[in-house]
């Protein structure tokens, strides 16, 4: 079992599968890793007990975490960062979570992540910072923090994520690990809710190994009788696409950003290493001086619809749980406000000019196969990076004590907001926006030591082609055995 951090998820069901070790050893594994590292990282905040019985199943007895944001489990709060939901037992199994016990995988626990998703970090009033492996002064990312720190520090060799605008992506990137956003349709949603954030969100996994990733989709992908529609599935297992050649791609690179005009160049630095080593395997790479569409426009309308929703799901929650104004941070409700104060007119606008930002990408897409850009625009912050100073936090309880919403949008507040949440992270936002897949693969370490992922975003439904480029990076740069220093 000392060996246990060195397998991936395929490979420990292998090992169970053979009869080699039980999965209660596994199990007793994962908790002795927890036990010695989640002091340090706070990446798991619930612990649970794995429901009885033999798992069965493609990967059964792997140890596995659940995002503790919309992935419920019955009986047990999912509280999604949020005072006012951490009592509150879930009434039903979500959909994916089903199809994770129904696979064999053995839940027990919980990541932290930020406040209903809402930010990019993952320091949430209720729990506390999560922390980066590699280094815990900084932050794993958001909003699936929780699960990239516990993967990285080898709790588990993949866990429970979710993407509503970078949210798989972003904390695969700050903890060298590897992530990949299907696109949009592929994995159902419900039973209790509908598509995430109209259909921009995502359920998903972090990974070590780009097979687990695939495995994982294979577990997922397919409808519901609940599904809106009916999206086309591959007609083999993305397993399959694990192994096999992905061809002579067309890549172009860009790392230019109007949200953050100055990206990091350790960011710009991962996006060339990658840009690089795409043209010694044989790829055609090209550099863009800009972004093919206006992703100034897109930041807007992203974080309209985000507002928004951020006031739905508080008030939701208030539904659920009878909880009043203090029970959610001071910058949840301040988007709440901003999202109450929004006219239903910009928000249908804003909904509707996806189409114009998805038109842009798929004309792109007509002589390119991939956009290449860095993923964060920056190396993981420090933990409190994005703290609002207290003069700034001051004004905003004034201003929602006296339902002064309007007045939010004209205060340096909303400019705080906007740099919290996407000055680091432009470049994630497109690919959910317009329903595109799109993958962190860690390839880069910065001269301190820490990940900066590359981000590749392909055509609707080039999921295939993601992971099959990705596990041709991963055999001519092994990132697998490279761990953090955290013991």
């Amino acid at each position: 079992m000392d060996d246990y951090p060195n397998h991936d998820a395929v490979g420990l069901a292998a090992l169970v599968r053979s009869g080699q070790v039980t999965p209660a050893e596994l199990l007793e594994a994962a908790r002795d890793r927890l036990a010695r590292v989640n002091p340090r990282l706070n990446a798991v905040v619930r612990e649970v007990d794995p429901p009885s019985g033999a798992p069965d199943g493609p990967l059964a007895g792997v140890p596995f975490l659940l995002k503790d944001l919309h992935q419920d489990l019955a009986g047990i709060p999912t509280s999604g960062g949020s005072r006012s939901m951490a009592a509150v037992p879930a009434a039903e199994t979500s959909t994916v979570v089903q199809r994770w016990l129904d696979a064999g995988l053995v839940v027990f626990g919980k990541t932290n992540t930020p406040e209903f998703g809402a930010k990019g970090i993952t320091e949430p009033d209720l729990f506390g910072p999560a922390r980066n492996p590699w280094n815990t002064d900084h932050t794993p990312g958001g909003s699936s923090g929780g699960a990239a720190a516990a993967v990285a520090a080898g709790v588990v060799p993949c866990a429970g994520a979710s993407d509503g605008g970078g949210s798989i992506r972003i904390p695969a990137s700050a903890c060298g690990l590897f992530g990949l956003k299907p696109s949009r349709g592929l994995i159902p949603s419900g039973p209790a809710r509908a598509e995430g954030l109209g259909g921009t969100a995502t359920d998903g996994v972090i990974s070590r190994s780009v097979r687990d990733t695939a495995a994982m989709l294979d577990v997922l992908t397919g409808p519901s009788p609940l599904s809106p529609y009916l999206a086309a599935c591959p007609p083999a297992p993305f397993a399959d696409e694990v192994g096999r050649e992905p061809g002579r791609l067309r890549v172009a690179l860009c790392t230019s950003s109007s949200i953050n005009p100055t990206p990091h160049p350790e960011a710009v630095a991962a996006a060339r290493a990658a840009a690089d080593l795409l043209a010694e395997l044989g790829h055609d790479v090209v550099e863009l001086p800009t972004q093919p569409f206006d992703d100034a426009a897109l930041a807007k309308d992203f974080l309209t619809s985000w507002f928004v929703s951020c006031a739905h799901t508080m008030a939701e929650c208030r539904a659920a749980s009878g909880a009043g104004e203090s029970a959610f941070e001071l910058d949840t409700r301040t988007m709440a406000a901003l999202g109450r104060a929004t006219s239903p007119v910009d928000l249908v606008r804003a909904i509707e000019r996806r189409h114009e930002h998805t038109r842009r990408l798929a004309e792109f897409h007509e002589s390119h196969d991939l956009l290449l850009t860095p993923t964060t625009a920056t190396p993981p912050p420090r933990i409190g990076a994005f703290t609002i100073p207290a003069p700034i936090r001051a004004a905003q309880r004034a201003l929602l004590t006296a339902g002064a919403a309007g007045l939010l949008r004209h205060t340096p507040i909303v400019d705080r907001l906007i740099s919290e949440n996407l000055s680091w992270v432009p470049y994630t936002q497109l690919a959910n926006l317009t329903g595109r897949p799109a993958m962190s693969v860690p390839l880069h370490w910065t001269a301190d030591g820490l990940p900066i992922g590359a981000q590749f975003i392909g055509r609707l439904g080039a999921d295939g082609t993601l992971l099959r480029l990705a596990a041709q990076l991963e055999r001519a740069r092994p990132w697998a055995d490279r761990r953090p220093p955290l013991r």
